[in-house]
């Protein structure tokens, strides 16, 4: 990534954030949404394909999934909103116009806090998915675009904020942060790479002692964080430079393109009067009624940065709090742990590195993690008692999603911790009589040989010692030979 040089230049971004809802049909007809991995052009219907003569119908529930993003964001639920038609002739929409939302979204005036900063958010509106296209090259050479309408109708909520933001560390941030959330409350994978959020910026810089024009280029076809930081970088460079040599910066969408790490010109951009928006014939004035939202926002959950601040207060590592929250099931799973009685810095830290390991070995999703959180905190009981060594209860948490077995049977069945002074103190002789360089390095101050002859006595007893035990045993052993 470059850096910015925009010394007497101010920058001035907004983002229009796409975003695929999780709904089982499409946003005007019964097609089924989950189209990813099927054959092309098989989730289709007389609707997605733009026959003459069809009737659209409204997905309530992509509705309601809007409303609750709306609400997450501190926005307004207007009670009327309408469906207009967006017109514009390209091979992806299938029916030269897209059915969209203009100058009655579904929520309007709301913002997202990121860190100190806070950037207003103009609306959240719905509208459909466009298809799909593929650029190849064909037999005889020549360039082929090939079409897929799987996609075509998906519902698509589009989230727009307000041109607050600074800098592309800040869209970045902010971006990510809005992921996180929309993740949170369950309305859409938002994965990137699947395409399921997919972002535009438009950015623009100016001189300090100049006022904002309405001037700002396009970027498209951003599809991680990187690329959105790389792209902005890139682009205000450009635009500094521009006008640096007196020359005008041009109102277009650029395309990123992530090889040779530069915007291309893809169109001049159009002004929302260019799509001739008028509303949609075919459907009616749709009306949200303060009962439905406050029904829709009875259903939120505590948001993210509320939980994360509950468990660090409890005594959960920072960073691996910062880790958990990322994921709503696996955190409501550590939550279901903490209330098996155990505390809440043990759960969160070991749910996020051991646990996790486990589930990412197997390609389980933490929805489906098929131990009970009270199993969990049965053997987290265990380690802490020193009924098991930490190595052992990993051991332990393989064998319970390999069997279905309970901790407690694994541990009777496979021997429990040795606690045994006299066992663990001849294994702790043996390896500091196996080992006399650990001796000399403890003798010099290095507490670290310590750690060593301990997991040289772990391996000994296949990971069954206690450790605490043995970490006194050694010392009181090397202390008396110094």
């Amino acid at each position: 990534m470059m850096t910015v040089m925009s010394t007497g230049y101010r920058t001035v971004i907004g983002l229009e954030t796409h975003v695929q809802l999780q709904t089982e049909s499409k946003m005007f007809c019964s097609c089924a949404s989950a189209y990813a991995g099927a054959e092309p052009n098989t989730h289709v219907c007389e609707i997605c394909l733009g026959m003459p003569g069809v009737l659209p119908v409204i997905n309530r529930v992509a509705v309601d999934l809007t409303i609750l993003a709306g609400l997450t964001l501190n926005c307004t639920v207007p009670p009327y909103t309408k469906f207009d038609r967006k017109n514009y002739a390209y091979p992806d929409l299938m029916k030269w116009y897209q059915i969209s939302q203009y100058d009655a979204p579904l929520c309007v005036d709301g913002y997202l806090d990121v860190g100190a900063h806070r950037v207003g958010i103009t609306r959240v509106h719905l509208e459909e998915d466009t298809a799909k296209l593929t650029h190849v090259t064909g037999s005889d050479g020549a360039p082929v675009s090939l079409i897929d309408v799987n996609r075509s109708g998906s519902p698509l909520m589009e989230i727009v904020s307000e041109p607050d933001l600074e800098s592309p560390a800040q869209a970045m941030a902010y971006g990510s942060k809005l992921r996180d959330l929309l993740r949170w409350i369950g309305v859409s994978t938002a994965n990137m790479q699947d395409g399921a959020l997919r972002i535009d910026a438009n950015v623009s810089v100016w001189r300090d002692d100049e006022p904002t024009g309405d001037v700002k280029v396009e970027v498209k076809n951003m599809n991680s964080f990187r690329a959105l930081g790389g792209a902005l970088e890139f682009e205000i460079v450009r635009q500094i430079g521009l006008r640096e040599h007196g020359d005008s910066v041009l109102q277009e969408t650029r395309g990123w393109d992530d090889v040779s790490g530069r915007t291309l010109a893809q169109r001049s951009k159009e002004y929302a009067h260019d799509y001739r928006y008028f509303p949609e014939p075919d459907l009616p004035p749709y009306r949200v009624t303060s009962e439905r939202v406050e029904a829709l926002r009875e259903q939120l959950p505590r948001m993210p940065g509320e939980v994360a601040k509950d468990l660090v207060d409890g005594g959960a590592p920072a960073a691996d709090v910062a880790e958990l929250i990322q994921d709503r099931d696996l955190t409501e799973y550590a939550q279901a742990v903490v209330s098996s009685g155990v505390s809440i810095s043990d759960a969160v830290t070991w749910i996020v590195h051991e646990l996790r390991r486990v589930l990412n070995d197997r390609g389980v999703l933490s929805r489906d993690i098929p131990v009970t959180a009270t199993e969990v905190g049965s053997l987290l009981k265990l380690r802490s008692s020193g009924a098991v060594s930490s190595t052992m209860a990993n051991e332990v948490l393989d064998e319970m999603f390999s069997t279905g077995e309970s901790a407690a049977e694994i541990v009777t069945r496979s021997g429990e911790q040795i606690s045994a002074e006299d066992e663990l103190l001849a294994a702790a002789r043996h390896v500091i009589e196996e080992h006399p360089q650990a001796v000399v390095d403890y003798r010099a101050g290095k507490d670290r040989a310590v750690q060593f002859l301990m997991g040289q006595v772990m391996r000994e007893t296949r990971g069954k010692a206690n450790p605490g035990m043995v970490s006194e045993l050694i010392k009181r052993e090397l202390d008396a030979v110094r």
